[in-house]
């Protein structure tokens, strides 16, 4: 950890100065955990320390060479390096790259400033306020009582300042504190005491404000892992009882221990229930706003909240495994990834700075040397524009608004895996969306039971489910399993089955009170030469509405009919209208026949449904909808898995219900924690969101200083002034970012 490195601005100097030091490969900045990893083939990381110190930066080396639960805690805290970490003093193998991990350990929250700092800088702005009143009170500002306070004043405030503005110059590094600096001493020189003071105390006063403000981004991450609690309740042996019970950090709780949690507490570690039941709200996960109830076998989350039952469930992974400490890593991770915008105004600030440099000195040079115009005047003028210029508020405004943004998205189950991808999904202009546990459920449900009494045999609606849920009790198969799940509740028992058989490709058969049954297909059916055309015609339309027929037959004659649908999510027409309000147009893609798709298409209003395909043709449909729609317009929403090639090609994959799921959070750019594709509008609106605030931000910070040019061309503008303009910009992009914390989506 470097305490001392807020803002680009830092980043920037420890870059230039670490970028001559030989053996030093890559620079990871992590600005918001005030964390820096350093990839290197030296021997020790003394050179870089010292290089460090040679700045003024008081870095904080983490060991890395601790124990396994140490290195998880670290990777729990801060994600994980591609860089190796050393050891201190530890050598490294010659020409094997070595890392330096700048940032050990649980980071804590700081301070911003101690007691002692804000004391010093309060008597700085008492002592600028009476040297300004005395020379309003017409005192000279060159008198040495102004000059007396103005120095007290800049030693008490500005000190910090001075010595970050001559390590930049020292580094050839053109940021905010070489221009204050260049300033203050331009003031002084022209005798300007009482401004140069001012200016001190105002910009010291601004970075303990901008200082503050970003501290709010960082205890949103870290509220994320305050979800969980540190201790937990686990059952252990022991001679006296065979249920006894003990308090224990949850580091130390090993995986499959039995833990317990009362009504009202926070689950501990992510688990299996395996006795009560209760009402879990998993908000802090998955952002659903309705408590989901839990009961034996179903899987529990760290940091969701129990709710009026007893729970108890045995443990699948340690602290640094639980789905909230992936959520919090991924965050954490994907602030280091700059967004599109971001890359530019770093690349703008690269140009804009040296411009603004040049300008400032011509404007202080060339009406003295060409006009023969006053030189103190128009260097007071070029020391008003070396302020107002700095680029602080234009740099600073994107990775705040980034990491808001993503940071209220993890709040809501939306885990985005970076700022390109927070930033693009404006651009989405159609999304493709698979249908099994995306659009729909992912579980067949039966929806139709209906007798066949061709041949005057009468068989009731019950009989015909009795004993089709008999026989397909015996059978694994999906369709076979929702059939004989519809009978559940019922107070007469199923059949007793025997000579059971399955037929692959075809169906089922057994006997049942002395008679064979066949519950199959129509091919099964046909096969059998018990199809008539009156079944066709039902079978026909069974399958336009998108079901599967079943057919129940005897040796001789069909018995009844029953269809099974995978039925659409409640949420799924909702989600559907609110991409249409967006403008974004929907396509369905299936392995599914092409009448079951139509069906299932017309219930959710979906544009487009396209089905009997496989993996490659799903592949095919995303390279085409990529060159109709541009290269960063095409969204794919799957399970994270078996549509993994169509997700890696469009311009953004979307994994559907990645809570527990280690491969879906990793391989996705964006992870909807929860089974409901209302995320993915609320994606768009959080992203088109953002664009809109990095859009004011932008706009406002190079509009005041456009303002500012010309007042200080004009003589207009004065130092204190510049100062309180670019705070003013500053602070305004800082907090408008930080109004994306409070984001929530259109209900």
């Amino acid at each position: 950890m470097i305490p001392s490195m807020d803002c680009p601005a830092e980043e920037a100097v420890i870059r230039n100065r670490l970028k001559s030091v030989k053996g030093v490969d890559e620079l990871h900045f992590d600005l918001f955990n005030r964390r820096l990893t350093v990839s290197h083939s030296l021997s020790d990381e003394t050179t870089i320390v010292s290089a460090l110190k040679s700045v003024g930066m008081e870095p904080r080396i983490g060991n890395a060479k601790n124990d396994q639960a140490e290195r998880d805690r670290e990777r729990h805290t801060h994600g994980s390096s591609n860089a190796a970490q050393v050891e201190e003093g530890a050598a490294c193998d010659p020409g094997v790259p070595c890392g330096t991990d700048v940032g050990p350990g649980e980071e804590q929250a700081e301070p911003v400033a101690t007691r002692k700092e804000l004391v010093l800088l309060g008597m700085s702005g008492v002592l600028a306020f009476a040297a300004e009143g005395l020379y309003f009170a017409g005192i000279k500002e060159t008198a040495w009582p102004v000059v007396t306070l103005a120095i007290a004043s800049m030693l008490l405030g500005g000190l910090p300042t001075l010595k970050k503005g001559l390590v930049a110059l020292k580094t050839l590094t053109l940021n905010i504190n070489f221009l204050m600096t260049v300033a203050v001493i331009g003031a002084a020189a022209i005798g300007a005491w009482p401004e140069a003071a001012m200016v001190v105390f105002l910009f010291a006063v601004a970075e303990l404000i901008e200082a503050h403000s970003l501290e709010r981004a960082r205890d949103a991450v870290r509220g994320l892992m305050a979800m969980a609690p540190e201790v937990a309740n686990v059952k252990t042996s022991s001679a006296e009882s065979a249920d006894d019970w003990k308090t224990i950090a949850v580091e130390s709780v090993a995986v499959g221990s039995i833990v317990r949690v009362k009504p009202g507490e926070r689950l501990p570690l992510d688990g299996i229930v395996v006795a009560g039941s209760s009402a879990v709200n998993q908000a802090p996960i998955t952002g659903e706003s309705i408590p989901v109830d839990k009961a034996v076998d179903d899987h529990v989350y760290a940091g969701s909240i129990n709710g009026n039952g007893f729970l108890e469930f045995k443990t699948t992974g340690g602290k640094d495994q639980t789905t909230i400490a992936r959520i919090v890593r991924s965050v954490q991770e994907a602030q280091g990834q700059r967004a599109p915008t971001q890359r530019f105004v770093d690349s703008f600030a690269k140009v804009y700075t040296p411009i603004v440099v040049v300008l400032a000195a011509l404007i202080a040079v060339v009406p003295w040397l060409v006009f023969q115009q006053p030189f103190s005047s128009w260097l007071y003028k070029a020391l008003v524009l070396l302020v107002i210029a700095c680029p602080c508020a234009l740099v600073i405004s994107t990775p705040v608004t980034i990491v808001s943004g993503l940071t209220a998205a993890a709040k809501r189950g939306i885990l985005i895996k970076g700022g390109v991808y927070l930033e693009q999904g404006r651009h989405l202009t159609v999304v493709a969306l698979d249908k099994t546990g995306t659009i729909t459920e992912g579980l067949p449900r039966l929806t139709d039971v209906t007798p066949v009494n061709e041949t005057g045999a009468i068989v009731t609606k019950e009989e015909v489910l009795r004993i089709a849920a008999s026989i397909d009790s015996l059978s694994d198969h999906p369709v076979a399993r929702a059939i004989s799940s519809a009978w559940d509740g019922n107070t007469e028992p199923l059949f007793r089955v025997e000579e059971f058989r399955s037929v692959t490709g075809r169906g089922v058969q057994g006997v049942v009170n002395g008679e064979m049954y066949f519950v199959g297909n129509h091919r099964f059916l046909h096969e059998r030469g018990v199809c008539t055309p009156s079944i066709e015609a039902k079978l026909e339309r069974l399958e336009i509405q998108g079901k599967t027929a079943v057919i129940l037959s005897s040796s001789s004659e069909v018995l009844g009919l029953l269809a099974v649908a995978d039925t659409p999510r409640e949420t799924s027409m909702q989600a559907i209208v609110r991409l249409h309000e967006a403008g974004i147009r929907v396509v369905m893609l299936t392995g599914d026949n092409q009448k079951t798709a139509d069906a299932i298409a017309k219930k959710v209003s979906i544009d487009i449904a396209r089905g009997e395909l496989l993996p490659e043709d799903k592949l095919k449909t995303i390279d085409e909808l990529l060159a109709q729609h541009g290269q960063s317009a095409v969204g794919m929403v799957g399970d994270g898995i078996n549509d993994a090639p169509a997700l890696a090609k469009a311009s953004i994959g979307f994994a559907m219900g990645a809570a527990g799921t280690d491969t879906a959070i990793e391989t996705a750019d964006v992870a909807f924690m929860r089974d409901d594709l209302l995320s993915l509008p609320e994606y768009v609106s959080l992203s088109r969101r953002t664009a809109r605030m990095l859009k004011q931000n932008i706009g406002l910070a190079l509009g005041i200083k456009l303002v500012f040019f010309v007042l200080a061309i004009a003589g207009v503008a004065t130092l204190w002034m510049a100062v309180l303009a670019d705070v003013g910009a500053s602070l305004f992009v800082v907090f408008n970012g930080l109004r994306l914390l409070r984001w929530r989506p259109r209900q």
